[in-house]
């Protein structure tokens, strides 16, 4: 059976380029290994990150995100059976909000950045779907 979890996490400090680059590589070894595949959306200190595969390995990765010391205040916003993945094609896809159109983040929410605590699970996840369509992602393989 399928998941998908999508979550939002804030960091204590901010994540430098190098650190999140380390933890993009780790995260695709691990996912590929594990049959997981999705697409985190990122800024300095927040993460969006959606997480597809099996429901075991889903929320093994998802209970290891949230004992991992660099995430603080893990907020779930959504886990559901699936039938088919959005994000197949990541082990694990980056988009960096730095380098989006404004205008994309202002047809989700209040104001161009990315807050995913102060937006409806749906409309988190939509922005990352058109982040996948538009091209918006960095780094598409594994």
């Amino acid at each position: 059976m399928l998941v998908r979890c999508l979550y939002a996490s804030r960091t204590e400090q901010a994540i430098s380029p190098h650190l999140l680059d380390q933890i993009l590589e780790q995260s695709r070894l691990n996912n590929a290994r594990n049959g997981i595949t999705g697409l985190l959306c990122s800024t300095s200190n927040v993460f969006v990150q959606a997480i597809e595969g099996g429901r075991d390995e889903v929320s093994h990765l998802f209970t290891a995100i949230v004992r991992d010391p660099r995430h603080t205040g893990v907020r779930l916003l959504s886990f559901e059976e699936i039938t088919q993945r959005v994000f197949g094609n990541w082990t694990m896809g980056q988009a960096n909000v730095a380098s989006l159109n404004p205008s994309i983040l202002l047809k989700y929410g209040r104001l161009a950045e990315l807050d995913p605590f102060d937006l409806p699970a749906h409309s988190t996840f939509s922005l990352l779907v058109e982040l996948s369509e538009s091209g918006g992602i960095s780094r598409r393989t594994g």
